[in-house]
């Protein structure tokens, strides 16, 4: 960049400010009503972990634009190759004529993705068509047509992977009817499971594979699909052994396993993949999010034998693998080895986990801390005992925090849990800061 942004949190104005508040006028007066926003502190630029609103004042990105921006806006490396790639051709899709773009970000996706087996890959535009087409896939592969999610998902905003799912407001109110065969079991929640945490995996597993065997039948259940962490349902982790109990279920009963793994991906978790610190290979794999530094890009990686199955024509669509994207995800991807960004995030979740452990200890509102990586989650409830869910709490803290310029984020389907998302490239100074706006937050809230 020509102009460095300075890594701090510098407030010039009250957040929002008059000109992001002007900037909010028309955008009311010209977007659809649909279309909310969560701080409408409009921004100008961005790097590393600043973001820059139209009054100057510089925010703590605790979001990432939700975990799209792993290697920080204003990646050098990524300007460098999107300016040269829109300077030799934007556009000319790849079904039309091909470019080398697709086929390199192809090679590195089968490269990265679990498991050593030889796969295919084809590219789209958003997380939402990647999981549309693997359930394409699924059903085509197979020749069967149920696919199974689980109760917290969230897989997309089109028709079929509303009805995958699982929250109805805002995602899924009165824009039904949604696509058939598709089947909903619990999740393996711990915090919440009736059994208590000790009894989830198993007690979970069990009631799951009775569920597909009375309400669909193996032999008509093409898929089972699951976020390793589920994202929008609450950062859920599922205990140890689940993930992989569950696939080789998949396995045994001719049923292919799908990992969602659009939001933690791409070193977000700690790993490549969140299906790597399980040890599990899914059968086909969505990515998208963190894969390209922001650009638009997403991909559905499997078994060749899988991938290759589908006739000529049948993948695709006008932009995706679009090279301008392709070419932000090389550099992104690249940026990602080179510093090794798997492991920082493991470094920041020792760093949140640690402030938000103070918080717990001090506040009996803080029910649970859970995540991997820099997919940390805080679930907030107004007694431990009941575990009632504080949903005003968690929207008040929310609004607290933005107040003093850290851009937080919320999500879980019971609206009582704090997401944290920050660029795998933030320094440890605003990884503190961040956490002390968070903490005083929480005492001006309960």
């Amino acid at each position: 960049m020509t102009t460095p942004i300075e890594q701090r949190r510098i407030l010039r104005t009250a957040i929002p400010g008059p000109a992001s508040a002007a900037l909010h006028e028309r955008k009311l007066a010209s977007v659809s009503a649909g279309v909310s926003t969560g701080l409408p502190a409009y921004v100008v630029a961005g790097q590393g972990g600043i973001l820059v609103d139209a009054d100057g004042n510089q925010l703590i990105d605790f979001g990432s634009g939700i975990a799209v921006t792993s290697v920080g806006n204003g990646n050098q490396r990524v300007i460098d190759a999107v300016s040269k790639q829109i300077a030799e051709f934007t556009h000319t899709c790849f079904m039309v004529n091909p470019y080398e773009q697709y086929v390199a970000v192809a090679e590195k996706l089968n490269e990265l993705t679990p498991g050593s087996h030889e796969k295919r890959t084809a590219l789209f535009n958003s997380g939402a068509e990647a999981v549309e087409n693997a359930v394409k896939v699924a059903r085509h592969f197979t020749g069967k047509d149920g696919i199974v999610a689980f109760d917290h998902a969230y897989h997309g905003r089109t028709n079929l992977t509303l009805a995958m799912t699982a929250k109805n407001m805002p995602y899924k109110h009165r824009f039904g009817p949604f696509a058939s065969e598709l089947y909903r079991v619990p999740m393996a929640y711990p915090y919440r499971w009736p059994g208590g945490p000790q009894h989830c995996s198993d007690e979970a597993f069990n009631y799951i594979v009775d569920q597909i065997h009375a309400q669909i039948g193996e032999e008509n259940t093409a898929a089972v699909i699951i976020e390793p962490i589920q994202g929008e349902g609450g950062f859920i982790v599922p205990p140890a052994g689940f993930l992989k109990e569950l696939a080789q279920w998949c396995a045994a009963n001719n049923i292919l396993f799908i990992a969602d793994e659009v939001q933690s991906g791409f070193c977000r978790s700690g790993d490549w993949f969140a299906s790597d610190y399980e040890g599990i290979v899914p059968d086909l794999i969505t990515t998208a999010k963190g894969i390209a530094g922001g650009m638009p890009l997403s991909g559905l990686t499997g078994r060749a034998d899988i991938m290759d199955t589908i006739h000529p024509g049948g993948l695709g669509g006008t932009y995706g693998g679009n090279p301008v994207a392709c070419a932000a995800a090389l550099a992104s991807i690249e940026t990602m080895e080179e510093l090794n960004l798997a492991a920082r995030a493991r470094e920041i979740e020792a760093i949140l986990r640690a402030d938000l452990e103070k918080l717990a200890a001090t506040y009996p509102q803080v029910g649970e801390i859970r995540g991997r990586g820099a997919m940390i989650a805080m679930e907030l409830v107004t007694d431990r005992e009941t575990k009632e869910p504080a949903a005003a709490l968690t929207a008040a803290i929310n609004k607290a925090c933005h107040a003093q310029g850290l851009v937080t984020l919320t999500c879980g389907t019971l609206g009582n849990v704090f997401r944290f998302l920050p660029p795998l490239v933030i320094s440890d100074d605003l990884l503190h800061e961040g956490m002390s706006i968070l903490a005083d937050a929480f005492a001006a809230s309960v």
